[in-house]
């Protein structure tokens, strides 16, 4: 039986939350600098050269209550934690392997894994 079987109902909450926030931010649209455009006028391409362009990913955009729930993760949960709290706890959001983040940290699999816990109890904790 893995690790991640035995959180408590608190904690799990926290950490579905935390990964919904993690997908909302990836689905969020690129930021692009402003004050640039271009003079050139728009390329007309031919069908063949659409049928041979490589597919741009799809993204479905986050609703409004996805972006709000993802503020509220970002912006008020992780300051219930240290700065290297967030980041293991950000890290296992985005699905970042426990052996990457063993070896960004310097301690074993085990060490991290209570460091986690540890992280999601003290929210669950503010919560209540």
């Amino acid at each position: 039986m893995s690790n991640e079987k035995k959180l408590q109902p608190v904690e799990s909450y926290v950490e579905e939350r935390l990964r919904s926030a993690a997908r909302t931010l990836r689905r969020l649209p690129d930021t692009k600098v402003q004050g640039y455009f271009s003079a050139w006028p728009a390329i007309i391409r031919e069908p063949l050269e659409i049928l041979q362009m490589e597919p741009e990913p799809m993204r479905v955009r986050p609703s409004m209550e996805d972006i709000t729930e993802m503020e509220e993760v970002l912006f008020v949960w992780l300051k219930f934690l240290e700065p290297e709290e967030r980041r293991l706890v950000w890290l296992r959001a985005e699905r970042v392997r426990w052996k990457l983040i063993c070896w960004r940290f310097g301690v074993g699999r085990t060490k991290a894994w209570e460091m986690y816990r540890t992280a999601l109890a003290r929210i669950g904790a503010k919560l209540h």
